[in-house]
């Protein structure tokens, strides 16, 4: 399937100069959807996992049927303030600022084989954020799984020592 023909392409948004990749025209197709999840899925079944791992917002939406279908627990990592009892936080530089994410403490356990996986790979901050936290808990990161990569900003590079997959690539 021809994933770059189910997503949308708005250039100037959020701001000129921008050219954003816009998934929820291929979500809303089933078919894409299913194709999408049964992709992510070969690669996951592979690395044996047994916790996903699901930055907020978009990783919730292809990981919550990827854990699904592997039988594997699910661990959302939200921005502050989201999640209630005792939490880890990660700040890390974007572009543009700061953001922080975090983690329940209680969510990973020493020996847990975690795969994360997002809707994009753009610099890999969001992403390197998450595997520290994963890490700092015990758990052993497997891999890292995106939709779509924008390679020329080299987020790849940001997550050097972990297996990395993404279905389409774009540069910005």
């Amino acid at each position: 399937m021809d994933l770059k023909n189910k997503i949308s392409v708005y250039d100037g948004f959020p701001k000129p100069g921008i050219s954003f990749k816009d998934i929820n025209s291929l979500i809303k197709d089933p078919d894409a959807f299913r194709y999408v999840t049964d992709e992510f899925y070969k690669i996951a079944k592979a690395l044996d996992v047994n916790i996903v791992c699901i930055p907020e917002a978009r990783g919730y939406i292809f990981g919550s049927s990827l854990a699904y279908c592997l039988g594997a627990g699910l661990v959302p990592i939200r921005k502050p303030g989201k999640l209630p009892g005792e939490v880890m936080a990660k700040s890390y530089t974007l572009e543009y600022g700061k953001n922080t994410v975090e983690i329940q403490k209680d969510a990973i356990k020493t020996g847990d084989r975690v795969l994360i996986i997002d809707d994009l790979l753009a610099t890999g901050g969001t992403m390197k954020a998450a595997i520290d936290l994963v890490e700092l808990l015990g758990g052993e990161v497997c891999g890292a799984l995106f939709l779509i990569e924008l390679t020329d900003l080299d987020g790849r590079n940001a997550l050097k020592d972990y297996y990395v997959s993404s279905l389409v690539q774009y540069p910005i």
